[in-house]
């Protein structure tokens, strides 16, 4: 996750990812996307770096650099009113909720991005969605369905927090659905290294400084 502690939104968020093998040596740089567009002061947009199991196995430590232009304010009125974790009956996690756009114009190209948590307040997993239809009207609602099929992944998931944007406009802040030990522990600053299934997962990073 890319934690924004400045005074002013974050867009265009890339995460360079440079991963190194036993002996420090560089294996590969990766760059990947904060799957938040807009993440606004004091909040949090989730990324992920998948690597096939070639790749995974070789890389023992990694680093990260963040890329971001500084952007307006959006207003902060995309809101999820409901949520849900349950399971189908194939044991695969199933998020369900609903998004109201609380603006004055019609929202486009919505999405809603799920974060997950192992118990340790660690990221475990990361999803973008778009609901149907992706535009909401003024006050509109719509029904959106996030899945987690990855079984070895699922079994360490235990919270959740969800965030929907739109082009228009950013995300009502939303805190994590958990306990507060768990809050206090996703808003520090640490990176940490998770294998599931041949991927790596990088965790938490703070935007702080202005770039210079």
């Amino acid at each position: 996750e890319i934690t924004n502690n400045l005074k002013v939104p974050l867009s265009q968020i890339n995460v360079i990812i440079t991963l190194f093998d036993e002996n420090k040596n560089q294996i590969l740089v990766k760059e990947v996307n904060s799957l938040v567009n807009t993440i606004m002061p004091g909040m949090k947009g989730p990324f992920e770096l998948v690597l096939p199991s070639n790749e995974a196995k070789d890389t023992e430590s990694y680093s990260l650099n963040l890329d971001y232009e500084l952007s307006h304010p959006k207003s902060q009125v995309i809101d999820i009113t409901e949520s849900e974790l349950s399971t189908d009956n194939h044991n695969n996690l199933i998020i369900t909720g609903v998004v109201k756009n609380n603006g004055h114009i019609t929202a486009n190209t919505v999405a809603i991005i799920a974060t997950l948590y192992d118990i340790e307040g660690n990221v475990a997993g990361v999803s973008r969605i778009h609901p149907e239809p992706d535009y909401l009207g003024v006050n509109d609602n719509a029904f959106f369905l996030v899945t987690i099929p990855d079984k070895i992944q699922n079994e360490q998931i235990k919270e959740y927090t969800l965030i929907a944007e739109s082009e228009e406009y950013a995300a009502v802040p939303e805190f994590p659905i958990g306990t507060l030990v768990l809050l206090a522990v996703t808003l520090s600053a640490y990176v940490g290294i998770t294998r599931f299934s041949g991927k790596i997962i990088t965790n938490l990073i703070s935007a702080t400084n202005l770039k210079s």
